[in-house]
């Protein structure tokens, strides 16, 4: 990671907004980069001094007595003269209509656990198109990048070589999406750059390819032997779904280990 990267990330570093993989480069780097570590220091100052007692208001104690005051009498009023009002019921058969439609709103329009997943997958992918993000480990050998994860994931990650059907292997990464650390497996199609997630499913149910679309990017994704694939890249969506179903064969036609 260099310094424009680290500073444009670093307020989200401050924040704690930031993917584990990056959280971990930014570390590094501050612990190497002089400058860069002045700056994070001086933005933790700055939020420090944000938070001084010296930059709060406190309201008077008059200002509380007249609410309390209020209060105190508009619980005293009549609640029989409150209910009677000719408005009374509008107001609140408005004000019941508002509370439910608060308390339904989140369920209707909350993104489904694909959904959100999807979303990860796409900033997964963008993120891994900066310089210096797409692979950690770059190979084009199966039998490199394969053993490279081992002892950086609690799984084992399946590589397969389809260099000779013209998808040749560029490399792998750590990333993480679906709130946990995956495999990000990387292959080429001509100009066109492949991310293939792989990371293991708590179902044994296998789940169909599945096409998508996020910020521009044709995705697919499927469940099989106990692992979702998630597949995303700007290629044209024949070949990828080209790319994915020969993964699959591949995969299918390994030997069980």
């Amino acid at each position: 990671m260099n310094c424009d990267e680290a500073r444009t990330l670093l307020h989200g570093y401050l924040d704690d907004e930031i993917d584990l993989v990056r959280h971990l480069e930014i570390e590094e780097h501050l612990r190497t980069c002089e400058g860069c570590s002045r700056a994070y220091g001086e933005q933790v100052a700055l939020r420090s001094a944000l938070q001084a007692e010296d930059l709060y208001f406190k309201a008077p104690s008059r200002l509380e007595r007249r609410v309390r005051a209020v209060v105190r009498d508009s619980a005293r009023t009549p609640w029989l003269a409150r209910v009677t009002s000719p408005w009374a019921g509008a107001v609140a058969a408005a004000a019941a209509a508002v509370v439910l439609g608060m308390l339904i709103a989140p369920m209707l329009f909350r993104p489904s656990s694909s959904e959100r997943i999807a979303d990860d997958i796409a900033s997964a992918h963008i993120r891994s198109l900066m310089p210096g993000h797409l692979t950690d480990v770059p190979s084009s050998e199966q039998h490199t990048v394969k053993p490279w994860f081992a002892g950086k994931l609690d799984f084992s990650p399946a590589v397969v070589d389809l260099s000779g059907e013209g998808f040749p292997l560029v490399g792998g990464r750590l990333d993480y999406a679906a709130g946990r650390p995956v495999a990000a497996l990387v292959y080429r199609r001509q100009a066109h750059l492949i991310n293939l997630f792989v990371w293991p499913s708590s179902s044994t149910s296998e789940v169909a390819a599945t096409a998508d679309v996020r910020q521009g990017y044709n995705l697919l994704h499927w469940a099989r032997g106990q692992t979702n694939y998630w597949v995303i890249s700007d290629l044209n969506a024949a070949e990828l779904g080209q790319f994915a179903r020969l993964v699959q064969d591949r995969l299918a036609s390994a030997p069980a280990k």
